[in-house]
């Protein structure tokens, strides 16, 4: 499914890492694109990508143990991928921000909260430390941390769980980026505090007019936030589609197991359907479709040959199974 004019677009994005001598592919022939004010949600469960699809779009994996090893990650339709490093590190905070998952390993304990936020805005902004720890008030305010003012030189450790996650937020759009990674921000946040940061969040897309990539394994998350979802599995895309279409007609069978293993306050279910095994690791990826061992619709096509990502319909709604394909009238 393409965006028109996509801010971010991903070709066959392939990642690998070095493992016993060998390179193995984590993320495997991945396209997806983000338009200007619109969120996509990345979901799946641990394994399966998602996290090493944000940094490689960043290139902040080490160098020693992994490579990019084939497809383009264009901001704007400028490659990245083929970018010197100097210019890869203006990039960084600055045209694409990123949010990591526990804020508290993110921030330098040793550091106030606002010269934080005013050196990252320095590193892309020349201005004076008086200038940028103004401009890094004016951002705390705007992800509302209560009594910005007086804050502003407290350390990390005096702050919540869910206001250092707010103190994130405030360093990546300190520089008003084009495009937002936010991997998995809610995770270590209770339900009240997450539904408060996804709020945030949305609010400030819709100010800044960003486009927003959002990695999580939780559904209830993607309903509240995501306009399209891709759903991982094994180092690729199983399913794409709008959030609405996704949750209404779910396709893929390992994206209809998700749901069936997601607490739902409007069914009367009494326990939860748990998906058997686990992500295959990447040394030991199937010949055939990745999700074949795990799958109750397994044919022996399934084993022997490996699906494309197809369209559905009119398009706008793909999946990655031979079944599913050939039951919608896609495949024969």
């Amino acid at each position: 499914m393409a965006t028109e004019n996509p801010t971010l677009e991903l070709r066959n994005l392939r990642t690998e890492f070095r493992i016993g001598g060998s390179w193995h592919a984590a993320v495997r022939g991945v396209s997806l694109s983000v338009a200007r004010d619109e969120t996509l949600a990345v979901v799946g469960e641990s394994g399966s990508g998602k996290s090493v699809t944000a940094l490689s779009i960043l290139r902040l994996l080490p160098s020693s143990g992994a490579r990019h090893g084939g497809g383009s990650i264009f901001l704007e339709g400028k490659d990245l991928a083929a970018l010197p490093e100097k210019k890869m590190a203006s990039v960084r905070g600055n045209e694409i921000a990123m949010i990591f998952q526990e804020p508290m390993t993110s921030l330098n304990p040793t550091m106030t909260i606002g010269d934080q936020i005013a050196e990252a805005i320095r590193q892309h902004r020349r201005l004076s430390w008086t200038k940028a720890r103004a401009v890094a008030l004016e951002v705390l305010e705007e992800v509302k941390i209560p009594g910005a003012a007086k804050r502003f030189h407290d350390y990390p450790h005096q702050f919540s769980g869910g206001m250092r996650q707010r103190v994130m937020i405030a360093m990546a759009l300190a520089c008003r980026p084009k495009v937002l990674l936010a991997d998995e921000p809610t995770t270590a946040l209770d339900v009240t505090i997450q539904a408060q940061i996804l709020t945030l969040l949305d609010e400030l897309k819709r100010a800044y007019g960003m486009s927003v990539v959002f990695i999580t394994h939780n559904l209830g998350v993607v309903a509240q936030i995501a306009d399209r979802v891709a759903v991982m599995y094994g180092g690729e895309i199983v399913e794409l589609a709008d959030a609405a279409a996704l949750f209404a007609r779910p396709t893929h069978p390992y994206t209809e197991a998700l749901l069936r293993a997601m607490p739902r306050v409007d069914t009367s279910a009494t326990s939860l359907a748990p998906i058997p095994g686990s992500v295959p690791a990447i040394t030991d990826m199937p010949t055939g479709c990745t999700f074949a061992a795990r799958c109750p619709l397994k044919e022996k096509i399934c084993e022997a040959e490996h699906p494309q990502l197809v369209p559905l319909g009119n398009g706008e709604h793909r999946v990655r199974c031979f079944v599913r394909a050939r039951e919608s009238g896609e495949q024969p």
